[in-house]
C-alpha cells in the first residue's frame, strides 16, 4: 500500500504530461497535491510539516531556477552580440553535417561541462547551442538530455560518488573491521576508487552505443526521410568520438579517482573529435542536414528560435568562444577544493533554519557557488565587454532571459517541492521508510534472485524523483549495500549500479526536462519529451542490467 501511495504523484505527472499533453505549469502542481495527500494520509505527516518541507523543496527550486536564467543570459547576450552566428560559421566550417555537430556539442562539450559542473549545467548550456545551429528545438533538448548520462556518475568533479556514497562510511569501516567476506578495500577512499572503476566498466558498453543510437533515433523520428540508417551513416564518427572520450575516462576512473572521468573524458574527447573533424577523420561522406524548417512538425518547436541557415562572422572564433572557455575554466577553478576557491564561493551562505519553525526541516544556498551565478551571469557581463555589445543590446537580452523564467518557475518550484515530500517523507511519527525508499523496497521483493537487473532503474528512479544523481545515491545507496549483503552478491558492483544507474535517469529527470525545455522555447512540451526520452532509458537499463547480472554470474567471490 505504501508502494501503490509513493507510486501516485509519479504516475499523476506522468498521465497528465505524457497521456493528456498537459504542460508541467499545470501537471507538476497536481502532482505536488497528490504527493502532499499521500504523505498526509500514508505516512501521518501533519499539514504543518507538509508544507514546511515543501518550501524547503521550493528553495531548491530557486537555486535551479538562478541555473536556468544563467543559461539564458547567456545565450541572449551571445545572439544580440553577433557571437553566436560566429559561433554557427564556425562549426558549419568544421562540418556542416547535423550529426557530427551532435557529437561535437551534446556529446563531448556537454561531457565537459557535466564533469566540472553537474546539476543540469550541460543541458542547458548544449542545447541552446544545437538550436541555434538549426536544430529543431525538440531534437535539441531530447539530444542533450539522453546523451547526458554516462558523464554524470563523475558530474561535478565526482559528486555523485564521492558525496552521493559519503553516508555508507560507517558500513564501509564495519566491513573493512569484520573482515566480510567479498571485501577487497581497506579504507573509505579506496572503496570509492572501486565503485568508480566498476561505475566505467558498467557504463563501457552504452558509452559507445548511446551516440550512435541516438544520431538514428534522430534522423528516425526529425529526418526528412524518416530513417534510422541516416544516423547510422556516422557510424565511424560517433565511435572515433566514444573511443576518445572513454579511454581517457576510464583510465582516470582507474588509477586516480572518481573526480576526474568525465572532465578528462569530455576536454581530451572534445579536443580530439574538433581536430580530426576539422581534418575530415572519420566524418561521414554524405552531409545529413534537418532541412527546411518551414516543413517540420509544429511540435517540434517553440517560443525560442534558432536563426537563418545562412551565417557569416561578426567577430574572430576565439572571440566568440570566449564566454565557453571562460565558463569552463572558471568551472574547473571553482570545483576543485585544492584550488582554494570553491571554499570561498561555497563558504557564502543563505540559511533557512528550521522552516516554519520545524526543527530538522533546514535548507540553504549557496548564492556564488551556484553556476547559474558564477559563471554563467558572470560570464555575460564580462561578455558585454568583450564583444563591445551596445548596452541597449545588453538590456534587451537580459530582458528577454527574465521573461523566459515565468513558466519555468511554476513548474520547477512545483517539482522540487514535491520532490522534498517524497525525500523527507522518512520524518514521520510512525517509523516508516521514505516514499522512495517503500518504492524501492516493493521493487526488490517482487524482483527477487532477478534483482541485478533492475539495480540501476533504483538509481534511474531516484534521479527521477530527486532530479540529482547525488541524491539518488544518498536515498539508495545504503538500500543497494543492504540488498547485497542480504543476497550475498558484490556489494561494490551493486553499489556502482546504483551510481550508474543515477547517471542514465538524469535522461528521464522531470528538473532537467523542465530546465531544457526552458532554454529552448518548449515549456509545455515536457511530456511528449519524456515520451522519447524513456525508450533509451529502458534500453540503457537493461544493457546495465545484464552486465551486473552476468558479472554477478561469473563467480561472485572475485568481486
Amino acid at each position: 500500500m505504501l508502494a501503490i501511495l509513493a507510486l501516485l504523484p509519479i504516475l499523476t505527472a506522468l498521465v497528465l504530461m505524457v497521456g493528456f499533453r498537459l504542460p508541467s505549469t499545470k501537471a507538476m502542481p497536481t502532482a505536488w497535491l497528490v504527493a502532499a495527500a499521500c504523505a498526509f494520509i500514508g505516512w501521518d505527516l501533519d499539514i504543518g510539516y507538509i508544507a514546511a518541507i515543501s518550501i524547503h523543496g521550493a528553495i531548491t527550486g530557486v537555486g535551479v531556477l538562478v541555473i536556468i536564467f544563467g543559461a539564458l543570459v547567456i545565450l541572449a547576450t551571445l545572439q544580440h552580440s553577433g557571437g553566436m552566428e560566429t559561433i554557427q560559421y564556425g562549426m558549419q566550417k568544421i562540418s556542416p553535417d547535423a550529426r557530427v555537430q551532435a557529437i561535437i556539442i551534446g556529446c563531448m562539450f556537454a561531457a565537459f561541462i557535466e564533469g566540472a559542473a553537474g546539476f543540469g549545467t550541460p543541458a542547458a548550456l548544449a542545447a541552446p547551442l544545437l538550436l541555434s545551429l538549426g536544430f529543431p528545438p525538440l531534437a535539441a533538448a531530447i539530444f542533450c538530455l539522453v546523451i547526458n548520462s554516462f558523464p554524470v556518475s563523475f558530474g561535478a568533479v565526482g559528486t555523485p560518488i564521492i558525496m552521493g556514497f559519503g553516508a555508507l562510511k560507517p558500513l564501509v569501516q564495519e566491513a573493512i573491521s569484520s573482515q566480510a567476506a567479498g571485501v577487497n578495500f581497506s579504507s573509505m577512499q579506496e572503496f570509492l576508487l572501486i565503485i568508480g572503476q566498476w561505475s566505467v566498466i558498467l557504463h563501457s558498453v552504452m558509452v559507445f552505443v548511446l551516440p550512435l543510437f541516438m544520431l538514428g533515433f534522430i534522423t528516425r523520428f526529425f529526418g526528412e526521410k524518416r530513417s534510422w540508417k541516416d544516423g547510422f551513416g556516422a557510424w565511424k564518427f560517433s565511435l572515433f568520438a566514444s573511443t576518445s572520450y572513454f579511454i581517457p575516462s576510464f583510465i582516470f576512473a582507474w588509477f586516480v579517482g572518481p573526480e576526474f572521468p568525465a572532465l578528462i573524458g569530455g576536454l581530451v574527447g572534445l579536443g580530439v573529435v574538433v581536430i580530426g573533424a576539422q581534418k575530415g577523420f572519420c566524418l561521414p561522406q554524405d552531409t545529413w542536414t534537418f532541412g527546411d524548417s518551414a516543413k517540420w512538425d509544429p511540435e517540434w518547436t517553440g517560443t525560442i528560435t534558432g536563426g537563418s541557415t545562412e551565417f557569416k562572422s561578426h567577430m574572430s572564433q576565439f572571440m566568440a568562444w570566449l564566454p565557453y572557455i571562460l565558463i569552463g575554466l572558471i568551472l574547473v577553478a571553482t570545483r576543485i577544493p585544492q584550488l582554494g576557491l570553491k571554499a570561498v564561493l561555497a563558504g557564502v551562505v543563505i540559511k533557512f533554519p528550521n522552516i516554519l519553525g520545524y526543527e530538522h526541516v533546514n535548507n540553504a544556498l549557496q548564492p556564488l557557488y551556484l553556476p547559474g551565478t558564477i559563471p554563467f551571469m558572470l560570464v555575460a557581463i564580462f561578455t558585454i565587454i568583450l564583444h563591445k555589445m551596445d548596452g541597449k543590446k545588453a538590456v534587451i537580452a537580459w530582458k528577454q532571459a527574465i521573461g523566459n523564467l515565468k513558466n519555468p518557475a511554476i513548474a520547477l518550484i512545483s517539482a522540487t517541492a514535491l520532490v522534498s515530500i517524497f525525500r523527507l517523507s522518512e520524518q514521520n511519527p510512525a517509523g516508516l521508510p521514505s516514499m522512495p525508499m517503500a518504492l524501492a523496497d516493493f521493487v526488490s521483493n517482487a524482483a527477487g534472485s532477478t534483482w541485478p537487473m533492475f539495480a540501476g532503474f533504483i538509481g534511474g528512479l531516484g534521479s527521477f524523483i530527486t532530479g540529482s544523481n547525488t541524491i539518488s545515491d544518498l536515498l539508495f545507496g545504503e538500500f543497494q549495500w543492504g540488498v547485497a549483503t542480504s543476497s550475498d552478491l558484490s556489494i561494490q558492483i551493486m553499489v556502482a549500479a546504483q551510481a550508474v544507474g543515477g547517471g542514465f535517469g538524469n535522461m528521464v529527470c522531470i528538473n532537467n526536462v523542465v530546465a531544457v525545455c526552458a532554454v529552448v522555447g518548449l515549456v509545455g512540451k515536457e511530456g511528449i519529451i519524456l515520451k522519447k526520452t524513456v525508450i533509451p532509458f529502458i534500453l540503457y537499463g537493461v544493457v546495465v542490467g545484464s552486465m551486473v547480472f552476468l558479472l554477478l554470474g561469473l563467480n561472485p567471490e572475485l568481486f
